[in-house]
């Protein structure tokens, strides 16, 4: 018998998320961002599914849009990370994909590309990670028109740009940078400054791409909005299940360093996952386990492959009965703000052990 430990994939959740992002600015392309193997959940699987519905798809890196080619998906795929070197160029041609231009270096390696791209030129309104500064976006333009000039090849140009903290909706240094990046509707360009926070917060800054990530997985991207309320459906939902129960007398330790100790006489079951699939070591005494359908809590610390739960309060807990670690009854947002983390974290920390599997 294989060991139970799993994440199942909600498809349809992923698909619903993504139309509730769509819905924000109907008239918007909204690429779907799977980078980081779809931040956890399955890139090929996931863009597989949302290539019949999304206006396009977007990852880190060239060799995350190759996997997507070589599974058969021909949906417009925009590398949110650029090319890394000319040769990524030249890749980037093969495969028709979407260029993020971010720095002069990438420039100069276009000088030599005898095919058009898709360029959308990233521009650093406060977040300062990547991107042009704004007075230089004019030469920038400037540049790729005279390359264009002398080579005949005509790159079709959009601006981007990215909020730092568009997670709080109030904070001021949102104004400041829409504010930035609106200075450039000079240009008139298509432009994409809309993360999940902004998507379902900011209106003004949807522009003519949407991209949707965290949302897309069921996860809160605004601080102190659950998800629930902001109507997104949990998509991963990691489960594993009941491999040994015992009993504790007051004053008696469990796990490694002896960090919990029982108050009272208490039932623990040991559960088959640990922080070698990827849940959190960083996980405290008391973060919220649902065994049998209700609501137990860890106790100790967090083992390679087990963990250790107080099930004193769950009714007749067995061998065998199965455990969820975080989704369809728990959110990963209550888990994430438990350890003091986000849901990125979690769900992209599910390690290869965990076997995915996906249902609609």
């Amino acid at each position: 018998m294989a060991r139970a430990t799993q994440a199942i994939i909600d498809l349809s959740a992923i698909e619903q998320n993504y139309r509730l992002a769509k819905k924000q600015a109907p008239e918007a392309d909204a690429y779907a961002v799977i980078k980081a193997n779809a931040y956890g959940h399955g890139l090929v699987d996931v863009g597989l599914a949302l290539s019949q519905l999304a206006d396009g798809l977007a990852v880190a890196c060239v060799d995350e849009a190759e996997q997507l080619r070589d599974a058969g998906i021909q949906s417009p795929i925009m590398v949110l990370e650029g090319a890394y070197d000319e040769d990524e160029c030249q890749q980037a041609v093969r495969a028709q994909l979407e260029l993020v231009l971010h720095q002069h270096a990438q420039l100069n390696w276009l000088e030599n590309i005898q095919a058009s791209l898709k360029l959308w030129i990233k521009v650093d309104t406060g977040m300062h990670r990547l991107g042009f500064q704004l007075d230089e976006v004019e030469g920038v333009l400037k540049r790729l028109s005279s390359m264009a000039s002398e080579s005949g090849v005509h790159h079709e140009l959009a601006l981007m740009s990215h909020f730092a903290c568009a997670d709080q909706p109030s904070e001021p240094s949102n104004q400041s940078q829409l504010q930035a990046f609106s200075s450039l509707s000079k240009f008139n360009l298509p432009m994409s400054m809309s993360n999940s926070a902004a998507i379902l917060s900011c209106a003004a800054a949807h522009g003519q791409r949407l991209r949707p990530g965290i949302m897309l997985y069921g996860s809160s991207p605004i601080v102190g909005k659950t998800a629930e309320s902001l109507y997104l459906k949990p998509v991963m939902t990691l489960t594993s299940e009941v491999i040994a129960l015992h009993d504790l007398k007051a004053g008696e330790s469990v796990g490694y360093g002896n960090t919990w100790i029982a108050e009272q006489d208490c039932r623990i079951a040991v559960v088959a996952i640990g922080y070698g699939d990827g849940y959190p070591r960083m996980a405290p005494n008391g973060t919220p386990i649902i065994v049998k359908g209700q609501r137990a809590a860890l106790a100790g610390r967090v083992s390679m492959d087990m963990i250790t739960v107080d099930v004193s309060a769950v009714d007749d807990v067995q061998l065998g009965d199965e455990v969820e670690l975080w989704g369809e009854h728990l959110s990963a947002d209550e888990i994430a703000q438990a350890c003091q983390t986000i849901a990125y974290e979690l769900f992209c920390q599910v390690t290869p052990r965990v076997p995915r599997f996906y249902k609609r």
